[in-house]
Formats: C-alpha cells, sequence, structure tokens
C-alpha cells in the first residue's frame, strides 16, 4: 500500500454501521469528505489522478458529478490544466436551469471523475447526462473503487474505467 493510500485510511476510514448511496450496508465507510477536504490529500490525490490522464488522451475536459467530486475534480482541474464541468443531480430550477455547469460544447471528449464508486449508480447517472447533452465519455476516474460492481457497470456501459485504489489495495478486508 502507498503512503498516500496510508494517509487517506488515516484520514476518512470509519468503521460501524452504514447505509451507502447505492442503498447496500456496509460495516466501513469512506468519508469523502475528510480527504476530500484536505489540502495536502486533495493536492496529492489529483496529482495521482493526473497521472492517469494520458491513457485517455485525446480528451477535451474534466467533468464531476455533484456534490461529492466537485474538489476533485477541480483539484485535477489545476494539476492538468483541463478545463472542468459540474454534473448536476438535476437541473436547477431557476437562473439558468442547467444540469451543467462550465462550457462544454457537443463533440468534446470528456474523462469523468468520481470519488468513491461502489455500484457506480451515480456517476453513470453522470454518464448519461453527458451523452445528452452530445459530450463522448472518454472513461472514468475515481479515487476508491469498493469493488462492488462499479467496475462492471462502467464496462457494461461502454465506459472505460480506472481508479487511484481499490479496497483491497488499501488493505480493507470486506467480510464475506
Amino acid at each position: 500500500m502507498t503512503e498516500l493510500g496510508d494517509r487517506l485510511l488515516e484520514a476518512s476510514y470509519l468503521e460501524g454501521d452504514f447505509i451507502l448511496r447505492s442503498g447496500r450496508r456496509s460495516r466501513f465507510y469512506l468519508d469523502k469528505y475528510l480527504f476530500e477536504t484536505r489540502p495536502d490529500l486533495l493536492r496529492d490525490i489529483a496529482a495521482g489522478l493526473a497521472a492517469k490522464l494520458p491513457a485517455y488522451e485525446p480528451f477535451d475536459l474534466l467533468a464531476g458529478p455533484e456534490l461529492g467530486a466537485v474538489a476533485i475534480v477541480a483539484a485535477l482541474s489545476l494539476a492538468s490544466g483541463k478545463p472542468f464541468v459540474i454534473v448536476r443531480k438535476g437541473e436547477k430550477g431557476y437562473g439558468t436551469k442547467k444540469a451543467m455547469e462550465g462550457r462544454a460544447e457537443a463533440g468534446q471528449r470528456v474523462v469523468v471523475v468520481e470519488d468513491v464508486v461502489t455500484s457506480g449508480g451515480a456517476a453513470l447517472q453522470a454518464v448519461v447526462r453527458l451523452r445528452e447533452t452530445g459530450l463522448e465519455v472518454a472513461g472514468l476516474l475515481c479515487v476508491v473503487d469498493r469493488e462492488e460492481g462499479g467496475r462492471a457497470a462502467f464496462e457494461d456501459a461502454g465506459v472505460a474505467f480506472d481508479r487511484l485504489f481499490t479496497a483491497t489495495s488499501l488493505g480493507i478486508v470486506k467480510p464475506d
């Protein structure tokens, strides 16, 4: 396990009885806000993700689903020099009523960035919204893959997938 993985776990690993966004129960939780709000971790996570971006070239921009991935996609934008968009969970009901914030044009290639992936549901919703606006999704990068079906869901949707860490690589032992 890497030093960055150790620091991520130290900052965000919690044990207990948790309900995940996917609706599943888990005895552990990686509180993304506890690692996304620490500048030292956020900077180093962005550097790690930036090192994976060449696999998706050529691409035009990054995208992060609100709210969880916004800090990560912003940090990765700074690390890579690529602009980014924020994909809303739904169209906002005021102002411009946009479902996506930032500049994007149909035909552009985008890499989606997510924090923690379990089943991949939230990220897949973002992929659908991006495709609906005419963007081509080059792939999806996440900080941690809990290894609970997300990879297969992305493959089924035709989305290349990579991660900085897996639950296994972080040393998290999951019950059978």
